[in-house]
């Protein structure tokens, strides 16, 4: 073999000893500056995940209010549920995210579970907290009533008005006493509907005296286009001909915004619903039908 060849077969041989002396040096295989450099990388950080430690207030209105869960990372939530309607987030932070809490379903009381995921949809762990609604306010109480009687009549404090006529008023009436108003000369049902005045029981008259006494009794009238105005608990007057003589009444038992599109939903007697929609109910049901809100602050 000539001394070419074997110089040839020798430079890989030199190669790897080289390489070698990088990684170590001296005999007792002290680490290279290499190896130090290699080792002493950060290592790669991984995502944290999100925590919830805590739900404040953890009670609420069954008509809904604001709510704010703390934690940690909870900046990755995209959504949260109570009950299981969704919650607005209105505000996320590292530490806490701000929801706005629905409606409990029927205005019914009790405790719900929350559940919060990430925007992978990821549900993040909360321990099993939970939220529970209670009526605790006049319209808590107007709207816990509503559901309970819009299809069950309370006939043996309040009668039925139907074979006079209607029901409707009667029962957005005796709303408004479960709300905490007073029976009075001008506006009362007695013995079970055996003496009821025109502006209990009969829509026009009702309506009148709304007007009459809005002052006093905290109302403000507003048109159909004033949505943005209505609240629950509300009272809807319609005029089904729009012949200037007001024919039924109920109760708002929903508001929905969706990205500025507001719709109502009602309760009532005669046809007897808990979520009657209004534009369904002017549109299609009683087509041409006018009418106007009346909004109560007291």
């Amino acid at each position: 073999m000539s001394s070419l060849s074997r110089s040839r077969r020798l430079l890989p041989l030199a190669a790897v000893a080289a390489a070698a002396a990088l990684l170590f040096t001296g005999c007792a295989g002290e680490p290279s500056p290499v190896t130090k450099a290699v080792a002493g990388a950060a290592p790669v950080a991984q995502p944290k995940n999100a925590t919830v430690s805590g739900i404040q207030p953890a009670t609420g209105s069954v008509s809904g209010g604001t709510v704010t869960i703390t934690g940690t990372n909870l900046e990755k939530v995209a959504s949260v549920q109570v009950g299981g309607q969704a919650a607005a987030i209105t505000q996320a932070t590292t530490d806490k995210v701000v929801v706005t809490v629905p409606a409990a379903q029927n205005f019914a009381a009790g405790a719900v579970p929350v559940a919060v995921a990430d925007s992978a949809g990821k549900a993040v762990p909360t321990d099993g907290k939970t939220f529970t609604y209670q009526v605790v306010s006049p319209v808590d109480q107007q709207l816990a009533y509503a559901m309970a009687h819009w299809n069950n009549y309370n006939t043996a404090q309040y009668g039925d008005l139907n074979p006079v006529g209607g029901d409707c008023a009667n029962f957005v009436s005796q709303t408004l006493v479960a709300r905490g108003w007073q029976m009075n000369s001008d506006w009362y049902n007695h013995d079970a509907a055996a003496d009821w005045s025109p502006a209990w029981g009969y829509v026009p008259a009702m309506d009148t005296y709304f007007r009459e006494n809005a002052a006093k009794l905290g109302l403000t009238e507003y048109s159909f286009d004033q949505r943005d105005k209505i609240k629950l608990g509300d009272i809807v007057m319609f005029d089904w001909n729009d012949n200037d003589s007001l024919d039924h009444v109920q109760i708002v038992t929903g508001v929905h915004n969706d990205n500025g599109k507001i719709t109502i939903q009602m309760a009532g007697h005669n046809e007897d619903n808990d979520y009657r929609d209004l534009d369904h109910t002017i549109t299609v049901e009683h087509p041409g039908a006018i009418g106007h809100f009346w909004s109560l602050s007291k």
